[in-house]
Protein backbone atom coordinates (compact mmCIF):
# COMPACT_ATOMS: atom_id res chain seq x y z
CA UNK A 1 0.00 0.00 0.00
CA UNK A 2 1.08 4.14 -0.92
CA UNK A 3 1.55 5.94 2.10
CA UNK A 4 -1.34 8.30 2.29
CA UNK A 5 -1.27 11.39 0.81
CA UNK A 6 -0.04 13.56 4.63
CA UNK A 7 2.52 11.15 5.06
CA UNK A 8 4.04 11.71 1.29
CA UNK A 9 3.86 15.76 2.29
CA UNK A 10 5.23 14.77 5.80
CA UNK A 11 7.75 13.21 4.10
CA UNK A 12 8.87 16.02 1.54
CA UNK A 13 9.25 18.56 4.37
CA UNK A 14 11.83 16.19 6.40
CA UNK A 15 13.73 15.89 2.96
CA UNK A 16 13.96 19.20 2.62
CA UNK A 17 15.10 19.79 6.10
CA UNK A 18 17.53 17.56 5.67
CA UNK A 19 18.77 18.75 2.78
CA UNK A 20 19.10 22.35 3.93
CA UNK A 21 20.46 21.26 6.96
CA UNK A 22 23.53 19.57 5.50
CA UNK A 23 23.93 22.20 2.66
CA UNK A 24 23.99 25.27 5.56
CA UNK A 25 24.30 23.86 9.03
CA UNK A 26 24.44 27.53 10.40
CA UNK A 27 21.08 28.40 9.53
CA UNK A 28 20.03 25.49 12.48
CA UNK A 29 21.96 26.72 15.65
CA UNK A 30 19.35 28.88 16.49
CA UNK A 31 17.13 27.32 18.23
CA UNK A 32 13.14 28.46 18.22
CA UNK A 33 12.09 31.30 20.35
CA UNK A 34 9.27 30.22 22.91
CA UNK A 35 6.55 32.86 23.74
CA UNK A 36 3.16 32.15 25.55
CA UNK A 37 -0.12 33.70 25.26
CA UNK A 38 -1.49 34.93 28.65
CA UNK A 39 -4.38 35.90 27.78
CA UNK A 40 -5.84 31.80 27.97
CA UNK A 41 -5.06 32.27 31.92
CA UNK A 42 -8.13 34.34 32.89
CA UNK A 43 -8.47 36.89 35.19
CA UNK A 44 -5.01 36.13 37.02
CA UNK A 45 -2.81 38.76 37.98
CA UNK A 46 0.08 39.18 35.99
CA UNK A 47 2.49 38.82 38.33
CA UNK A 48 1.07 34.80 38.84
CA UNK A 49 1.90 34.48 35.15
CA UNK A 50 5.14 35.78 34.80
CA UNK A 51 5.98 33.55 37.81
CA UNK A 52 4.75 30.70 35.92
CA UNK A 53 6.25 31.03 32.44
CA UNK A 54 9.83 32.01 34.47
CA UNK A 55 9.68 28.48 36.61
CA UNK A 56 9.04 26.74 32.94
CA UNK A 57 11.59 28.42 31.23
CA UNK A 58 9.77 30.40 28.69
CA UNK A 59 11.90 33.43 27.78
CA UNK A 60 8.93 35.21 25.97
CA UNK A 61 5.08 36.60 26.82
CA UNK A 62 2.14 37.47 24.53
CA UNK A 63 0.59 40.16 26.00
CA UNK A 64 -3.28 39.99 26.15
CA UNK A 65 -4.52 42.77 24.20
CA UNK A 66 -6.87 44.09 26.32
CA UNK A 67 -6.98 48.21 26.21
CA UNK A 68 -10.71 48.01 25.43
CA UNK A 69 -10.95 51.84 26.13
CA UNK A 70 -8.35 54.38 27.21
CA UNK A 71 -8.63 53.85 30.93
CA UNK A 72 -8.35 49.83 31.11
CA UNK A 73 -5.64 47.45 30.11
CA UNK A 74 -1.73 46.62 31.10
CA UNK A 75 0.19 49.88 32.05
CA UNK A 76 3.67 50.31 30.35
CA UNK A 77 6.00 51.00 33.15
CA UNK A 78 3.93 48.44 35.73
CA UNK A 79 4.09 45.86 32.98
CA UNK A 80 8.07 46.24 32.43
CA UNK A 81 8.80 46.21 35.81
CA UNK A 82 6.67 42.76 36.59
CA UNK A 83 8.13 40.99 33.46
CA UNK A 84 11.65 42.44 34.68
CA UNK A 85 11.50 40.84 37.44
CA UNK A 86 11.25 37.79 36.12
CA UNK A 87 13.33 37.99 33.24
CA UNK A 88 10.33 37.62 30.34
CA UNK A 89 10.33 39.71 27.23
CA UNK A 90 7.41 40.38 24.97
CA UNK A 91 7.21 38.39 22.03
CA UNK A 92 3.72 40.56 20.33
CA UNK A 93 0.44 41.05 21.79
CA UNK A 94 -2.41 39.39 21.28
CA UNK A 95 -5.29 41.65 19.45
CA UNK A 96 -9.05 40.61 20.35
CA UNK A 97 -11.28 41.02 18.05
CA UNK A 98 -15.12 40.86 19.55
CA UNK A 99 -18.65 42.24 17.82
CA UNK A 100 -17.43 44.84 19.83
CA UNK A 101 -15.03 46.29 17.94
CA UNK A 102 -15.62 44.40 14.93
CA UNK A 103 -13.13 45.24 11.64
CA UNK A 104 -16.21 43.66 9.08
CA UNK A 105 -19.07 45.49 11.34
CA UNK A 106 -22.30 46.50 9.35
CA UNK A 107 -22.25 49.16 12.06
CA UNK A 108 -20.05 52.02 11.84
CA UNK A 109 -19.86 52.11 15.60
CA UNK A 110 -18.01 49.06 15.72
CA UNK A 111 -15.44 49.63 12.87
CA UNK A 112 -15.11 52.93 14.88
CA UNK A 113 -14.41 50.62 17.93
CA UNK A 114 -11.89 48.52 15.93
CA UNK A 115 -10.33 51.85 14.79
CA UNK A 116 -9.85 53.48 18.24
CA UNK A 117 -8.54 50.21 19.79
CA UNK A 118 -5.67 49.86 17.75
CA UNK A 119 -4.42 53.58 18.23
CA UNK A 120 -4.47 52.39 21.63
CA UNK A 121 -3.03 49.00 20.98
CA UNK A 122 -0.06 49.61 18.72
CA UNK A 123 1.83 52.08 20.78
CA UNK A 124 1.72 49.99 23.69
CA UNK A 125 2.95 46.69 22.00
CA UNK A 126 6.25 49.04 20.67
CA UNK A 127 6.21 50.51 24.24
CA UNK A 128 6.70 47.46 25.77
CA UNK A 129 9.16 45.89 23.06
CA UNK A 130 6.51 43.76 21.05
CA UNK A 131 7.23 42.49 17.36
CA UNK A 132 3.74 42.47 16.56
CA UNK A 133 0.26 43.01 17.11
CA UNK A 134 -2.21 39.85 15.75
CA UNK A 135 -4.96 41.23 13.58
CA UNK A 136 -8.69 39.14 13.18
CA UNK A 137 -10.07 40.78 10.20
CA UNK A 138 -13.61 39.82 11.65
CA UNK A 139 -14.97 39.03 14.86
CA UNK A 140 -13.71 36.16 16.62
CA UNK A 141 -17.16 34.00 17.77
CA UNK A 142 -19.19 35.49 14.82
CA UNK A 143 -19.18 32.80 12.15
CA UNK A 144 -22.27 33.74 10.50
CA UNK A 145 -21.54 36.64 7.49
CA UNK A 146 -23.36 40.36 7.76
CA UNK A 147 -23.31 39.90 3.80
CA UNK A 148 -20.89 39.52 0.90
CA UNK A 149 -18.95 42.87 1.34
CA UNK A 150 -17.62 42.35 5.14
CA UNK A 151 -14.39 41.25 3.09
CA UNK A 152 -13.76 44.52 1.51
CA UNK A 153 -15.24 46.24 4.32
CA UNK A 154 -12.75 44.57 6.77
CA UNK A 155 -9.77 46.10 4.71
CA UNK A 156 -10.98 49.28 4.00
CA UNK A 157 -11.43 49.84 8.00
CA UNK A 158 -8.11 48.59 8.64
CA UNK A 159 -6.23 50.38 5.84
CA UNK A 160 -6.02 53.60 7.26
CA UNK A 161 -4.50 52.36 10.60
CA UNK A 162 -1.85 50.60 8.55
CA UNK A 163 0.44 53.86 8.64
CA UNK A 164 0.06 53.45 12.79
CA UNK A 165 2.20 50.04 12.31
CA UNK A 166 4.90 51.55 10.19
CA UNK A 167 5.10 54.12 12.19
CA UNK A 168 5.93 52.05 15.62
CA UNK A 169 7.84 49.68 14.28
CA UNK A 170 5.08 46.48 14.69
CA UNK A 171 4.10 43.75 12.84
CA UNK A 172 0.41 43.62 11.60
CA UNK A 173 0.00 40.05 11.90
CA UNK A 174 -3.18 38.62 10.32
CA UNK A 175 -4.62 35.97 11.81
CA UNK A 176 -6.37 32.95 9.43
CA UNK A 177 -9.17 31.25 12.18
CA UNK A 178 -11.65 28.55 11.23
CA UNK A 179 -15.20 28.91 9.54
CA UNK A 180 -16.48 27.64 13.17
CA UNK A 181 -15.49 30.79 15.35
CA UNK A 182 -15.00 33.74 12.28
CA UNK A 183 -16.75 34.50 8.88
CA UNK A 184 -13.45 35.42 6.78
CA UNK A 185 -9.92 34.91 6.07
CA UNK A 186 -9.97 30.98 7.27
CA UNK A 187 -6.33 29.86 5.57
CA UNK A 188 -2.81 31.62 4.76
CA UNK A 189 -3.64 31.98 0.92
CA UNK A 190 -6.98 33.92 2.79
CA UNK A 191 -5.02 36.07 4.38
CA UNK A 192 -2.44 36.35 2.00
CA UNK A 193 -6.12 38.26 -0.55
CA UNK A 194 -6.98 40.07 2.37
CA UNK A 195 -2.94 41.92 3.09
CA UNK A 196 -3.35 42.44 -0.74
CA UNK A 197 -6.42 44.49 -0.34
CA UNK A 198 -5.54 46.27 2.34
CA UNK A 199 -2.44 47.56 0.16
CA UNK A 200 0.21 48.81 2.28
CA UNK A 201 3.51 47.75 3.82
CA UNK A 202 2.44 48.38 7.28
CA UNK A 203 0.29 45.08 6.71
CA UNK A 204 2.63 42.11 5.43
CA UNK A 205 2.43 39.76 7.54
CA UNK A 206 0.99 36.69 9.37
CA UNK A 207 -0.29 34.68 12.53
CA UNK A 208 -0.43 31.32 12.16
CA UNK A 209 -2.32 29.31 14.75
CA UNK A 210 -2.10 24.90 14.45
CA UNK A 211 -5.33 24.27 15.82
CA UNK A 212 -7.48 26.31 13.15
CA UNK A 213 -4.90 25.28 10.71
CA UNK A 214 -6.11 21.74 11.18
CA UNK A 215 -9.35 22.32 10.56
CA UNK A 216 -8.72 24.76 7.24
CA UNK A 217 -5.87 23.87 5.48
CA UNK A 218 -4.82 20.32 4.06
CA UNK A 219 -1.53 20.51 5.30
CA UNK A 220 -0.08 22.32 8.35
CA UNK A 221 3.30 22.02 7.42
CA UNK A 222 2.69 22.95 3.70
CA UNK A 223 0.38 25.66 4.77
CA UNK A 224 3.12 27.17 6.91
CA UNK A 225 6.28 26.34 4.40
CA UNK A 226 3.58 28.73 1.87
CA UNK A 227 3.45 31.81 4.80
CA UNK A 228 7.45 31.81 4.28
CA UNK A 229 8.95 34.70 5.72
CA UNK A 230 5.11 36.47 6.25
CA UNK A 231 4.70 34.69 9.76
CA UNK A 232 5.27 36.44 12.57
CA UNK A 233 4.39 34.13 14.62
CA UNK A 234 3.07 30.76 15.21
CA UNK A 235 -0.09 30.05 17.96
CA UNK A 236 0.74 26.51 19.08
CA UNK A 237 -1.71 24.10 20.98
CA UNK A 238 -2.21 20.36 20.52
CA UNK A 239 -5.07 19.14 18.49
CA UNK A 240 -7.60 19.35 20.68
CA UNK A 241 -6.64 22.62 21.52
CA UNK A 242 -4.95 21.03 24.82
CA UNK A 243 -1.69 20.52 26.39
CA UNK A 244 0.89 19.17 23.90
CA UNK A 245 1.17 15.12 24.48
CA UNK A 246 -2.57 15.20 24.82
CA UNK A 247 -3.70 15.17 21.05
CA UNK A 248 -2.23 13.98 17.74
CA UNK A 249 -0.84 17.14 16.60
CA UNK A 250 2.08 16.11 14.28
CA UNK A 251 4.60 18.37 16.23
CA UNK A 252 7.93 17.53 14.45
CA UNK A 253 6.79 17.99 11.15
CA UNK A 254 5.80 21.66 12.15
CA UNK A 255 9.22 22.28 13.64
CA UNK A 256 10.76 20.99 10.76
CA UNK A 257 8.56 23.50 8.19
CA UNK A 258 9.34 25.98 10.77
CA UNK A 259 13.05 25.79 10.42
CA UNK A 260 12.97 25.22 6.45
CA UNK A 261 11.48 28.93 6.44
CA UNK A 262 14.02 30.46 8.87
CA UNK A 263 11.77 30.75 11.56
CA UNK A 264 14.31 30.37 14.25
CA UNK A 265 15.76 33.71 14.08
CA UNK A 266 15.34 37.38 16.43
CA UNK A 267 11.68 38.72 15.83
CA UNK A 268 9.89 35.66 14.71
CA UNK A 269 7.94 33.62 17.94
CA UNK A 270 6.40 30.23 18.48
CA UNK A 271 3.91 30.94 21.01
CA UNK A 272 1.39 28.63 23.38
CA UNK A 273 -2.16 29.06 23.52
CA UNK A 274 -4.14 26.06 24.15
CA UNK A 275 -7.83 27.34 25.06
CA UNK A 276 -9.47 23.78 25.08
CA UNK A 277 -12.47 23.33 22.42
CA UNK A 278 -15.11 25.53 21.71
CA UNK A 279 -16.56 27.35 19.30
CA UNK A 280 -15.71 30.91 20.72
CA UNK A 281 -12.68 31.16 22.85
CA UNK A 282 -13.14 34.61 24.23
CA UNK A 283 -15.11 33.56 27.56
CA UNK A 284 -11.51 32.43 28.61
CA UNK A 285 -9.92 35.51 29.27
CA UNK A 286 -12.43 36.02 31.92
CA UNK A 287 -12.62 32.54 33.38
CA UNK A 288 -11.36 32.23 37.09
CA UNK A 289 -8.13 30.76 37.11
CA UNK A 290 -6.69 26.95 38.42
CA UNK A 291 -2.93 27.73 39.39
CA UNK A 292 -2.09 24.34 39.80
CA UNK A 293 -3.86 23.33 36.04
CA UNK A 294 -1.82 25.82 34.50
CA UNK A 295 1.52 25.04 36.16
CA UNK A 296 1.09 21.61 34.99
CA UNK A 297 -0.53 23.12 31.07
CA UNK A 298 2.55 25.08 31.07
CA UNK A 299 5.24 22.94 32.32
CA UNK A 300 4.57 19.49 29.88
CA UNK A 301 3.59 21.49 26.79
CA UNK A 302 7.12 23.18 27.24
CA UNK A 303 8.57 19.84 28.05
CA UNK A 304 7.44 17.92 25.10
CA UNK A 305 8.17 20.79 22.46
CA UNK A 306 11.50 20.89 23.42
CA UNK A 307 11.99 17.58 23.22
CA UNK A 308 10.26 17.48 19.87
CA UNK A 309 12.58 20.17 18.84
CA UNK A 310 15.67 18.24 20.39
CA UNK A 311 14.58 15.09 18.25
CA UNK A 312 14.63 17.29 14.79
CA UNK A 313 17.33 19.00 15.28
CA UNK A 314 19.90 15.72 15.56
CA UNK A 315 18.23 14.37 12.44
Amino acid sequence: MQRQHFEEKNSRIQQRFLDLKKASPEKFRPRLNLSWSNWGFGREDLRESAKRLEKAGVPFIELHGNHYGPDLGYKVDETLAILGDHGLRVSGVCGMFSADNDLASNRAVCRQAAVDYLRREIPFTKEVGGHYLLVVPGAVGRPKAYDDVEFERSAETLAPCASWFVEYGVKAAIEPIRAAETSLVHTVADAKQYIHQVDHPGVAHINGDVYHMQSEESHIGEAIVDAGDMLANLHFADSNRSALGEGSMDVCTIIRALYLIGHNREGRFVSFEPLGPGGDPYPAMYGKPNKGKLDRLVSTSIQYFTECEEIVRSE
